[in-house]
C-alpha cells in the first residue's frame, strides 16, 4: 500500500523528468554534435587536412569530454538529484564563457566556428531552462 509520501515523491518525480525533458534533448542534441566533430576532424584529418587545425583537436576533444559530463549531469538531475542539478548549473555556466571566448580569441576553421556556435546555441537554451526561477525553487 503507497503511503502519501511515496505518492507524493513519485509525482515530483515526474514532475522533474517531464519539465526536464526539453534540458535532456538540448543536451543530447550538444553531445551527438560534439562527438560528431571529433569524427568530422578524425575524417577531414585524412581526406583534407587544411580543414583542420592542432587547435580544432584540442577544442573538439575538450568539447566532446564536456558534453559526456554535462549528459551524465543532466539526466541525474533529471531524476531529481540536487546536487547533480548545482553541477549541470556550473558547467553549462563555465562552458558558455569558454565558448564565448573560444569564438572571439581562438583561430578555428570556419566550419568549427560554425559549430561552436551552435553548440552554443543549445547551451544557452539549456541555461534558459535550467536557471529560470521555477527550475531553483524545486530543488
Amino acid at each position: 500500500m503507497a503511503t502519501p509520501t511515496s505518492t507524493v515523491d513519485n509525482l515530483s518525480s515526474q514532475t522533474t523528468h517531464r519539465d526536464f525533458r526539453p534540458v535532456k534533448w538540448l543536451v543530447g542534441a550538444y553531445l551527438v554534435l560534439s562527438l560528431l566533430t571529433v569524427a568530422a576532424i578524425i575524417t577531414f584529418s585524412d581526406f583534407a587536412p587544411n580543414l583542420v587545425t592542432p587547435q580544432a583537436w584540442v577544442r573538439g576533444i575538450i568539447v566532446a569530454a564536456t558534453s559526456i559530463l554535462t549528459f551524465v549531469f543532466a539526466n541525474r538531475a533529471a531524476r531529481g538529484d540536487p546536487r547533480a542539478l548545482l553541477r549541470l548549473r556550473i558547467v553549462v555556466a563555465v562552458i558558455l564563457i569558454a565558448m564565448a571566448a573560444v569564438l572571439l580569441f581562438l583561430p578555428l576553421p570556419l566550419w568549427m566556428f560554425i559549430e561552436q556556435a551552435a553548440c552554443g546555441a543549445l547551451l544557452l537554451a539549456t541555461a534558459v531552462i535550467i536557471f529560470r526561477p521555477t527550475a531553483r525553487s524545486e530543488r
